[in-house]
């Protein structure tokens, strides 16, 4: 299993910072935060990406995913479905230049009918599922606001059915919609890119903690990566046949600076939380 963190952490930081950060705590990949206020965005031209690419290559930093905002259950009139179709191809444009395997989506349906939220995020993500197949990247629905679980994500993901459209798994939203690791992930291993941890004291405040400080499940999260499931290589196979979350499989922390700037900063976090991923991985030693 490989270790990244989102810059979502390090809200504004340069990318040689960045890459210094990863190097300097043993991450082997950075989630790069894909919103004008961060060094890397859609609007960012050629030859700034093309350096952003060298600049991770150079480092032996991989760039996970591009960490996009687009909401494709979300009710849209006709402009907003051009709008929202032009965003998406964005930004699996801009992780094909930079290199990075994954596109991050939301759901975004609030209080819409499921059924409708979910048959028209699955259409959004099967029309752009043949460009993603084009440019080599995979777009990965994260469970999160009105999609929070596994089951939620699933219930668009079979239907579109195609390989480049997968599942991003934040276990503080599944946690937050009452569902037990092993269904998540039972839900989820057909579809599944990579998995997002962090950790907060409860489910009503929600102010970023190290990992491993908080109430989040982390330990029976990991626990069920060591699995295969029935149907892991089901309908939806990952690229190549293979299961993502097996042997070199990715977890990412993502800790929510941004939105709570009072919580502690993440670099001095980042060597100590790596070292605790890897403990739940190793599990108990023997006695």
């Amino acid at each position: 299993m490989r270790f990244a963190f989102s810059t979502l952490g390090v809200p504004g930081m340069p990318v040689a910072d960045v890459l210094r950060l990863a190097t300097d705590t043993g991450y082997q990949g950075v989630e790069l935060r894909a919103h004008p206020e961060e060094p890397v965005h859609p609007l960012l031209g050629m030859r700034e990406r093309a350096a952003v690419r060298r600049q991770f290559a150079d480092a032996g930093v991989e760039i996970l995913a591009v960490a996009g905002y687009a909401q494709v259950a979300a009710a849209r009139d006709a402009a907003g479905e051009e709008e929202l179709a032009q965003e998406l191809s964005e930004l699996v444009w801009l992780a094909a230049d930079l290199g990075a395997p994954y596109v991050r989506v939301f759901p975004g349906g609030g209080e819409r009918p499921a059924a409708e939220a979910d048959a028209d995020a699955a259409r959004r993500l099967a029309a752009v599922a043949p460009l993603a197949a084009e440019r080599g990247v995979r777009v990965l629905l994260e469970t999160h606001d009105s999609h929070r679980t596994g089951a939620d994500a699933a219930r668009v993901l079979g239907p579109v059915g195609h390989r480049q459209i997968g599942a991003l798994w934040d276990v503080l939203h599944s946690w937050l919609g009452g569902e037990e690791p092993a269904d998540t992930h039972a839900a989820l291993a057909p579809h599944l890119g990579y998995v997002q941890v962090k950790d907060v004291a409860s489910a009503e405040d929600r102010t970023p903690l190290p990992l491993g400080a908080g109430a989040v499940p982390l330990a029976a999260v990991l626990d069920t990566l060591g699995q295969d499931p029935a149907g892991a290589h089901g309908p939806v196979p990952a690229p190549e046949g293979t299961y993502d979350q097996g042997a070199g499989g990715w977890l990412c922390w993502e800790y929510e600076k941004r939105w709570y700037p009072e919580a502690a900063g993440l670099p001095d976090l980042l060597a100590p939380g790596r070292i605790h991923l890897q403990r739940l991985l190793d599990g108990p030693a023997d006695s």
